[in-house]
């Protein structure tokens, strides 16, 4: 069993709200996950229809009941939008860690959103959940996101070389990883609601 969190968890930034994804969210998610510019260096392949859409958040739902996934909405407080979504994934209990994922709707790239989303998660993650420390694996092509996890503090641990085979391409993996006590809470508190 991993992690348990509540059914009505939100955290608040100063721009971001940061909840449980509902199946209304499906539609703006599919706006983004259905990019092929947006979900590039990402392992899964750009959503089609309502059915791809479907298809994941039922997965979602399943990994949340089992305790080993929370899958978050990042939404703009100002519009309600849906702008991305971020995750806490492969949770090892007994160690006490947990790995991160996360994309960004294309048109908001550049504006800051996923590095408040990400420090809200790192914030939660290490905070409320108890996590001791959280990994991150990204293709190396893609310098926005190894940017983002330096940004917020990971360090580069490794490279596993033709790590993935995804829509046709071998690629490496690139391994982060970032430690509780390395970790600079954000100075903004953060309220995590359930």
């Amino acid at each position: 069993m991993g992690l348990t969190l509540p059914s009505g968890l939100t955290i608040e930034t100063g721009r971001l709200t940061l909840r449980l994804v509902s199946e209304a969210d499906l539609p703006e998610l599919l706006e983004i996950n259905g990019d092929d510019e947006t979900t590039r260096y990402l392992p899964y392949a750009s959503w089609r229809g309502m059915a791809d859409a479907q298809e994941w958040f039922d997965r979602a739902l399943n990994r949340h009941a089992a305790g080993e996934a929370g899958q978050f909405v990042i939404v703009l407080r100002e519009t309600g939008r849906v702008v991305g979504s971020c995750l806490l994934f492969h949770f090892d209990e007994p160690s006490r860690r947990a790995e991160i994922g996360y994309v960004l709707g294309r048109q908001h790239w550049g504006a800051g959103y996923m590095l408040e989303a990400g420090k809200a998660l790192v914030d939660f993650a290490f905070g409320p959940a108890g996590l001791r420390r959280l990994e991150a694996e990204i293709d190396p092509r893609n310098t926005a996101s190894s940017r983002l996890l330096e940004r917020l503090g990971f360090v580069k641990e490794g490279l596993l070389r033709e790590r993935w085979d995804n829509k046709g391409e071998v690629s490496d993996s690139g391994l982060y990883g970032l430690l509780r006590g390395d970790w600079q809470p954000s100075r903004a508190p953060l309220a995590p609601h359930s």
